[in-house]
């Protein structure tokens, strides 16, 4: 893990600078290629870092700046090869191959509301890996993490389209499960926690935590008794294999899918023996772009179209990970707070907005902070990612998702 170096700079200093080198005003511009001190870590990638005065003292900011349009230059979802697993960014990015990234979505870190419940470790909104659907979006009671922000949702969400396009979106599920008798919509997909009434759909994407994480809490309250009416079909080669009164574990193979209902979901399921037909159809829809998303994760957003969200909190003040979208969607903005002792008052989520603003970003999304806060990035000429701030808890914590940003020849 790499110390921050000895010259500091307010983060004024350094956006007055970027402005001066960019050649437009500093509120709405992209920061420029070349930004005092920044470290070129890859061509298109930069890596800066710099003091912020904040409300309630003073925090270190971490800041990669990464060019879309570059040829050279990829960004995609970091993750340990299934939703309800978890690892350290570091090691995320490593086995990936990226040269530099951050950590993702707010996720299911503890279920101590549920006893003898696992918890998942899951993350709360929707993702999308190389094009590929993960899971969709637990209900907005269900999430870890602060307060949302008046009129954002657990299906917002931070992506980058298949034409190189970095932009915020929501994301919905569109899915049924159709029987002998009849259609029913589909409640969730590999999700933590599935809508009451609802029946979800775990594929071999999950993993082999347990399932019975998914019937515990409502819409409305995470902390809400797990549901004691639930049912279990497995779907493989169209026709149930085989069905459970409760949610089981175990890893799922591919080409299977297990069906969970709870409620009205789970009373449907129990019409289903082994060898009925079922047809389970899924799909992740978004809302403004028909461009497919080459990478997509959850978190909520801060800043849109220049402006902060209303609403957003003024007064709690911790160590946060961002990104920012700038540049007509061509320049990505990732920044993780540093953790140390000294620094660790960090910023409320309105001054999350206006940093991110700041630096360029005409749109911006929070992503899970405290302990999980981590920037990892390559130093010139290195193999492998260094921790470039400090986490909170003094070592990196087990993360579900993250931002890895990856070079192409």
């Amino acid at each position: 893990m790499t110390r921050r170096g000895g010259r500091f700079r307010t983060v004024l200093t350094v956006l007055a600078a970027w402005s001066v080198l960019a050649g437009a005003a500093l509120v709405g511009a992209a920061p420029a290629s070349g930004a005092p001190g920044a470290v070129v870590v890859a061509p298109g990638i930069e890596y800066t870092e710099f003091d912020i005065r904040a409300a309630k003292g003073v925090a270190h900011a971490h800041v990669l700046s990464v060019d879309l349009r570059s040829r050279q230059v990829g960004v995609g979802l970091l993750y340990p090869g299934k939703v309800a697993a978890r690892a350290t960014v570091s090691r995320l990015a490593t086995s990936a191959g990226a040269v530099a990234g951050v950590n993702g979505d707010f996720f299911n870190i503890t279920e101590t509301q549920h006893p003898g419940v696992a918890a998942t470790g899951a993350s709360v909104g929707p993702a999308i890996a190389q094009g590929h659907a993960l899971k969709a979006a637990v209900p907005n009671g269900q999430r870890f993490g602060p307060a949302l922000p008046p009129g954002t949702s657990t299906k917002d969400v931070l992506g980058v389209t298949a034409d190189g396009t970095a932009r915020l979106d929501s994301i919905a599920l569109d899915g049924s499960v159709t029987t002998a008798e009849g259609a029913l919509p589909l409640g969730g997909l590999n999700q933590y926690a599935l809508p009451v009434g609802s029946v979800g759909a775990f594929t071999a994407d999950w993993g082999e935590v347990s399932r019975l994480r998914a019937v515990c809490g409502t819409d409305t309250d995470r902390a809400a008794p797990c549901s004691a009416d639930t049912h279990e079909v497995v779907v493989s080669g169209g026709r149930v294999v085989r069905t459970a009164g409760t949610p089981g574990s175990g890893a799922i193979e591919s080409g299977t899918t297990v069906l969970v209902g709870r409620e009205a979901g789970a009373q449907r399921l129990r019409a289903l023996s082994p060898g009925d037909p079922v047809e389970v159809r899924h799909r992740l829809v978004a809302s403004s772009t028909r461009t497919p998303y080459a990478f997509a994760l959850g978190g909520y957003p801060v800043l849109r179209g220049g402006l902060p969200l209303p609403g957003l909190d003024r007064t709690t003040s911790a160590v946060r990970t961002a990104a920012g979208v700038a540049d007509d969607g061509h320049r990505l903005l990732l920044l993780a707070l540093d953790g140390a002792a000294a620094y660790r008052t960090g910023l409320t989520i309105a001054e999350v907005a206006d940093t991110m603003r700041g630096l360029g970003a005409v749109d911006a999304f929070s992503l899970d902070g405290g302990g999980s806060s981590t920037l990892v990035a390559r130093a010139p000429g290195a193999s492998a990612v260094t921790v470039r701030n400090h986490p909170t808890d003094g070592t990196e914590r087990a993360v579900p998702n993250g931002i890895g940003v990856f070079t192409k020849p």
